[in-house]
């Protein structure tokens, strides 16, 4: 292991961590991002392996980043002063350890059953928390448009909570272009539609859902085969006009996922 204690902003190890946290265009250039906590590290390790770096803060870290640090005792460590690890952590209270990893390759299944499509989520937290809720779901591979926030932005990362390295994650998609090569059943989430629980989800499904304000566009909603709506009490009135779109991906992937158990 390779120890490094850096204090200077222009060390250039420090200055490309930073791009990593707030360029896209650098996590795809390198392949590579941060992860902060423990809870994330141990997901990637679990799946992927050591991570090329780890980064703590001066001082005191909590119990349980120590006995992580300990486990990874091989792997190449920076010791940064508190305030400049603070400008890495996308958290205020962090744990006390981050992380440099490999971006890894998405690798399908031969066959997707069920299939989530995101259409140009904008916000990291809420792209993070529909892709943990679509792995807890079952579903198989998500979708991501070219409209897109970052998948792999420690945001987006902390939302997931490791989503990202179970659930297979396609990003840039042409959206229209995934529907229209989908063998299967389309559905669009949107404001106006069919019932979700009047649809049969047993076979082959792709949802759809989209922006947090647009909602789905108007080319996607096209192309799917059933726009679908989740029904709701005081269905209308503005206080209740819609559910947000992590809430509504969570109701109809588990909507999907209950039908499944049911069938056996």
């Amino acid at each position: 292991m390779a120890f490094k204690h850096i204090t200077s902003r222009d060390n250039p190890v420090f200055k490309q961590l930073r791009k990593l946290l707030d360029q896209s265009r650098e996590r795809r250039k390198t392949a590579s991002t941060l992860l902060e906590g423990v809870h994330l590290i141990e997901a990637y390790c679990q799946t992927y392996g050591e991570p090329r770096l780890l980064i703590i803060p001066e001082g005191h870290s909590t119990v349980e980043a120590t006995g992580l640090i300990q486990q990874l005792s091989d792997v190449d460590t920076m010791l940064l002063p508190t305030l400049m690890f603070a400008e890495l952590a996308p958290v205020a209270s962090s744990s006390g350890v981050m992380a440099l990893v490999d971006i890894p390759e998405p690798v399908l299944p031969e066959k997707v059953d069920f299939a989530l499509l995101i259409e140009d989520i904008q916000d990291p937290g809420n792209l993070g928390s529909i892709l943990r809720t679509a792995a807890a779901a079952g579903v198989q591979v998500a979708y991501l448009s070219k409209g897109c926030t970052d998948a792999w932005s420690p945001k987006a990362l902390r939302g997931g909570q490791g989503a990202q390295f179970v659930l297979p994650v396609v990003e840039g998609v042409d959206a229209v272009e995934v529907v229209h090569s989908f063998d299967g059943r389309t559905l669009a989430l949107t404001m106006q539609g069919d019932s979700l629980y009047e649809q049969a989800l047993r076979e082959r499904v792709l949802f759809a859902v989209g922006n947090e304000g647009a909602g789905i566009s108007a080319a996607l909603q096209s192309a799917v085969s059933t726009c679908i709506t989740i029904p709701m009490a005081h269905q209308g009135t503005l206080a209740l006009e819609s559910l947000n779109a992590a809430a509504a991906t969570a109701v109809a992937l588990f909507e999907c996922q209950r039908q499944r158990l049911l069938a056996g």
